[in-house]
């Protein structure tokens, strides 16, 4: 008489997988909510405006690598493009500032997790994302506000602010890359102060 053994199947428990992809979700919805809330930037004319919606995409580049920050950052101007108001131009420009510094941030992180790492890796990333912020406005953002305001009189608009602002150039390296330098250093301090007491929440540790 034959007999069939039954060899036990091991049931591949998913519950983190599925964690990990609603999380994710959460802090792209939360990012994209966050980048309504803008704020003028100090010493500039009222049309430049900030907002910390990289925030919740350096939480997800700390938690779950850097490539998951950059798809925050997608999902997040993805969504943005639905109503957007400059052609998918001032998306790209966000996307390509705050892609680079979660990656940066993300990647120098995931090296070597430490708190003293993660200082490092949040200068770093905001550095990189001050330089990112000086080219794509210099290429990008002031060649699309000149579509409704002359070059002389936009960088008129910042020398008012900044007296020795007489150029395009001098708009973007006493301007742009200085408060994005701020902007990615406030974010890192906040991420700094949040992110252990996170850590549970986002990974279901206890």
């Amino acid at each position: 008489m034959n007999k069939t053994i039954s060899l036990p199947v091991k049931k591949q428990n998913t519950a983190p997988a599925v964690r990990k992809v609603t999380m994710v979700a959460m802090l792209a919805a939360i990012s994209y909510i966050m980048a309504f809330a803008e704020f003028p930037v100090p010493l500039s004319p009222s049309f430049a405006r900030m907002d910390l919606s990289d925030f919740p995409a350096l939480i997800g580049a700390f938690a779950f690598g850097p490539s998951i920050g950059v798809m925050i950052e997608l999902v997040k101007n993805g969504l943005q493009l639905l109503s957007t108001s400059t052609g998918g131009v001032g998306e790209l420009a966000n996307f390509l500032m705050g892609s680079s510094y979660v990656l940066t941030a993300g990647l120098i992180y995931k090296w070597h997790k430490t708190k003293k790492t993660a200082v490092i890796s949040c200068i770093a990333g905001s550095v990189v994302m001050g330089i990112t912020a000086a080219v794509t406005n210099y290429f990008i953002l002031l060649p699309m506000f000149e579509m409704f305001m002359p070059m002389d009189q936009l960088i008129e608009s910042f020398g008012v602010f900044i007296p020795f602002i007489n150029t395009k150039l001098d708009v973007v390296l006493y301007n742009a890359f200085p408060f994005n330098l701020l902007k990615g250093l406030v974010i890192g301090a906040f991420t700094m102060m949040v992110y252990k007491r996170l850590t549970p929440v986002l990974k279901g540790n206890r």
